[in-house]
């Protein structure tokens, strides 16, 4: 209770700014459950198709590359207030699309939104919340993210009985929190760290006041980036180190195949074997397991730290991907696996590499080049997500052991990214971001 009351305002602006990651949640997975009308009502080949859905990714890879400016230029709330709105013109314009061009424009906007507030998002947490609670209200970000998620499994499954329109019901109800977005923003500060960065002393001093963390700005002042603003460069050779982290780390992210998961979770249930109805219900289970594995991460991940969490995801992941190949392999006699594969595969990506990686990025950068840095990460992440997920609807059907050469891909490569954590990843669990820099 003492904890609640002393990180209370901490707690409040964090939750309201992870409500961005909800909508990415949301974003990101509910296309799912509408791709496979969008296919049959424009008529799409596999090519066309993969690119529809990545359509979204695009705009999300060009929203994460250029985030940084104007999150550094103008702050981080106001960028945030803008992906609100961005947000909701594209829940608007997708449930509304009545030519195919038209609703890869809205989707691009809505892959815009994702990608800077991928980036935004995150940083605003890490700069606003104390060190010892830093990793569980920056892993907030997170846990919005697969609630959002699984929110857009439910809807899918609830709305899939509309009829051949039901599409634009899954992709329209996101209006409804993009406008709770927009208006519960204009309640949060701006980031206290950006404040002092760019010499705005006195409203910085307030904001730190009203956390109770007023010694924070000593050591912003002492960490000597007050002034740069946004004239430090990232590329430089002192910040190597941070650079290849956050980039080898994101690119890991995606190589578990998590995002083709997401996004074409009823066509994989649908290529294992099982019908329509149940190929929709099935990826509501898996964003339950992932909803509650993010909760444990949650609450683990300052006690045990980010690097010892990613190992043991490492480990998991290998064996349930590797699993959910050899299902694949066994064709239709083996569908019923696929399923408890998956949870298991999710439950360890969500208490690793979900949790950890928008904690991660956010945290290892100095102050003057967080946004740059952020942005750095977000963009390989997210460049990683629109090939895999182009990619997987080609070689899926391709091949008829399509499904069993992607997941045997995924799992190796959980394998080599076991090996370059234990060797390389450092520890930042209870270090204030100016000792972080320091180490670094």
């Amino acid at each position: 209770m003492n904890a609640i009351s002393k990180y209370g305002f901490a707690i409040r602006c964090s939750l309201i700014a992870s409500l961005g990651g909800f909508l990415f949640g949301f974003e990101t997975a509910v296309i799912s459950g509408a791709e496979k009308n969008i296919q049959q009502l424009w008529t799409l080949n596999s090519f066309w198709q993969g690119f529809t859905v990545s359509a979204s990714l695009i705009g999300t890879v060009i929203g994460a590359m250029v985030a940084s400016i104007p999150a550094q230029q103008f702050g981080r709330k106001k960028v945030l207030i803008v992906v609100a709105l961005a947000y909701l013109c594209s829940a608007v314009g997708c449930a509304l699309s009545y030519t195919w061009l038209l609703f890869i424009l809205f989707r691009f906007i809505g892959g815009l939104a994702v990608g800077v507030s991928s980036v935004v998002g995150p940083i605003y947490i890490s700069e606003i919340a104390p060190a010892e609670r830093r990793g569980r209200l920056t892993a907030s970000f997170q846990f919005m993210i697969v609630l959002g998620i699984f929110i857009a499994y439910l809807t899918n499954f609830l709305f899939v009985g509309l009829g051949d329109e039901a599409w634009r019901w899954m992709l329209g109800i996101m209006v409804v929190p993009s406008v709770l977005f927009f208006c519960l923003l204009q309640l949060v500060p701006e980031s206290p760290r950006w404040l002092a960065i760019n010499s705005y002393n006195d409203k910085a001093h307030a904001v730190f006041r009203k956390l109770g963390e007023e010694e924070a700005m000593n050591s912003v002042l002492q960490a000597d980036q007050v002034g740069k603003g946004a004239h430090d460069r990232l590329f430089q050779k002192k910040y190597l180190k941070p650079i290849l982290y956050a980039v080898i780390l994101a690119m890991f992210n995606q190589l578990s195949g998590i995002n083709a998961i997401l996004y074409y979770a009823p066509r994989i249930f649908e290529l294992a074997g099982f019908d329509q109805k149940l190929a929709y219900l099935q990826p509501v289970f898996i964003g339950g397991a992932n909803l509650l594995f993010t909760c444990l991460a949650m609450f683990f991940i300052d006690k045990f730290g980010r690097k010892r969490l990613l190992l043991i995801g490492s480990l998991g992941m290998f064996v349930f991907l590797g699993l959910v190949a050899h299902a694949f392999s066994q064709g239709i006699a083996a569908a019923s696996s696929v399923l408890i594969y998956l949870i298991g595969f999710i439950a360890f990506f969500a208490f690793s590499q979900g949790a950890v990686i928008w904690v991660f990025i956010s945290e290892i950068f100095p102050n003057s080049v967080r946004s740059q840095g952020s942005s750095l990460g977000s963009f390989t992440h997210w460049i990683m997500a629109a090939v895999i997920s182009w990619l997987f609807p080609i070689i899926a059907e391709g091949s008829p052991n399509g499904g069993y050469y992607s997941f045997i891909f995924y799992s190796l490569m959980m394998a080599v990214s076991f090996f370059f954590i234990w060797r390389f990843m450092p520890e930042t669990k209870g270090k204030s971001l100016e000792e972080i820099q320091e180490a670094l």
